[in-house]
């Protein structure tokens, strides 16, 4: 909710301005101040997290199945501003309407897959572990838990975390990104809506110390945290060392390999929507292409014109195949990153940089930049560039690719263009990252599958979405019980 162009905190059940400093909400591709978000004190987010901590034991008691039907109704109000939302998440974040409808659909299915509590929470047992004694594992609640997240996926990520939580029991604290905080706030107003009990769902704006405030407070339990690599190592240590429990998406290389075979007609849609869509603001954008053998030349050549070819402008204006990256800074430590890729001795036979957009001279816009002849070792190589730059390197065998991919370390997602299954099941079983695209660019999984990142991609034990959700929202206890039939037969 926004009053007099500021959002406002959502706790315990009631819209609230948060004191302290506020900082502007930008539209990326057209600079105008859309809103302004409040960076939350200590005090603000102590005052969320008593409000979860009391709605807690009622929640908790509750049976799963009418925890859910909460869910079912904010799959219904979602369904049905699905086209306001997205327009929201383009004026803030700059993706196209076609981008950030379908990031609503990916977060829409994390609710889908949540109602199906009563049955993903179920526990085991086992009788007669010895005579007469049975033994069960039940599955409670954790507590108090938070997610922080970025600012790329406004709708979706958030919605990687807040339908496990509440259907398992837990009351949770989202933090949107600062950055674009609007879809979340428009989010919240819908789940308002929905029959939960006050201090169940609480949003709290802010930044870094809005942050450590989550991460240090001892009623909260656990952190569910998307964003760079260093962030996401600061988030788990931090949660870490206050005894929280905690899952840190962060940052990304993501290479795609080419061997000679691949349709490449196909391939270089695929790589160009993968490279390029969102700006390349993605944690499954592919930032690298590996070429191998013969597979280069045709391939460069593709990529460079449908690189070149790209439409840039505003996400809301038809046709627009590309909005800007998220802020001025993005945009000049993106092209700072070019320049160091050209001086290290790559080529940008496609250079996006010094974009400009016809009615839009102050939007942060860059244009598709491919650089070839990067050497593995090089800055630009193990950066995570976070935009729309694909760096094109060469291998000789398929099994020279796969060692330039496990000397990264990053380990989100590689993809391989093919039509060889022998080399596709050779890829996906020596690769080393979490998520593997087999003639797909964006390996993102299912809500029912978890988003599954390695090496410096992640930290923690147990990943977002699906059946590691329910694990990571829910504490296992067992019970060994032991009922004599001579105690029966006193009473």
């Amino acid at each position: 909710m926004i009053h007099d162009g500021t959002l406002l905190n959502f706790v315990g059940g009631h819209w609230a301005l948060a004191a302290g400093e506020q900082i502007p909400v930008d539209n990326p591709a057209t600079r105008e101040v859309l809103a302004r978000v409040p960076l939350s004190t200590a005090t603000a987010v102590d005052d969320a997290v008593r409000a979860a901590a009391a709605a807690l034991p009622g929640w908790r008691r509750t049976p799963p199945g009418e925890r859910i039907q909460p869910l079912f109704r904010l799959k219904a109000l979602l369904d049905a501003h699905y086209g306001e939302l997205a327009r929201i998440i383009t004026l803030e974040c700059g993706k196209t309407l076609a981008e950030s409808d379908g990031e609503m659909h990916r977060g829409v299915e994390n609710v889908e897959v949540a109602t199906g509590i009563p049955s993903l929470m179920m526990g085991s047992n086992l009788e007669d572990i010895a005579s007469g004694i049975d033994e069960l594992m039940i599955r409670q609640p954790v507590g108090v838990v938070a997610a922080i997240a970025p600012f790329n996926f406004p709708g979706m990520i958030p919605l990687w975390f807040l339908p496990y939580a509440v259907a398992c029991g837990n009351t949770v604290i989202i933090k949107p990104s600062e950055k674009t905080p609007m879809t979340m706030a428009r989010v919240i107003e819908l789940v308002e809506q929905c029959g939960f009990p006050k201090g169940v769902v609480n949003l709290v704006h802010g930044g870094k110390d809005a942050v450590d405030a989550l991460l240090d407070h001892p009623e909260v339990r656990a952190i569910s945290f998307v964003g760079s690599t260093p962030v996401a190592r600061y988030v788990y240590a931090r949660a870490a060392a206050n005894g929280k429990r905690a899952q840190c998406q962060g940052g990304a290389k993501n290479p795609i390999v080419i061997l000679p075979d691949a349709d490449m007609e196909m391939t270089t849609k695929i790589a160009a929507d993968s490279a390029f869509g969102c700006a390349g603001q993605r944690c499954l954008a592919s930032s690298v292409v590996i070429t191998v053998g013969d597979a280069d030349a045709v391939f460069t050549q593709n990529i460079t014109d449908a690189a070149a070819g790209r439409k840039i402008g505003n996400g809301l204006d038809s046709g627009v195949e590309m909005g800007p990256v998220i802020s001025p800074e993005s945009r000049l430590r993106i092209e700072r990153l070019i320049a160091q890729g050209v001086a290290d001795g790559a080529t940008a036979v496609v250079d996006g940089r010094g974009a400009s957009v016809s009615g839009h001279a102050h939007g942060n816009f860059l244009r598709p930049t491919i650089l070839t002849g990067v050497a593995p070792e090089s800055e630009l190589a193990r950066t995570e560039v976070f935009g729309p730059v694909l760096s094109v390197m060469r291998a000789q065998t398929v099994e020279q690719a796969i060692d330039i991919i496990n000397q990264s370390p990053y380990g989100n997602m590689a993809c391989l263009f093919t039509t060889s299954g022998a080399a596709a099941r050779q890829f996906r079983y020596e690769a080393r990252t979490g998520n593997i695209g087999i003639n797909v660019g964006v390996a993102a999984p299912m809500a029912y599958f978890p988003f599954s990142g390695w090496k410096d991609s992640f930290f923690g034990d147990l990943h977002a979405q699906g059946r590691d959700a329910i694990d990571f929202y829910t504490e296992k206890k067992i019970v060994v019980e032991r009922w004599p039939s001579t105690w029966s037969r006193k009473f």
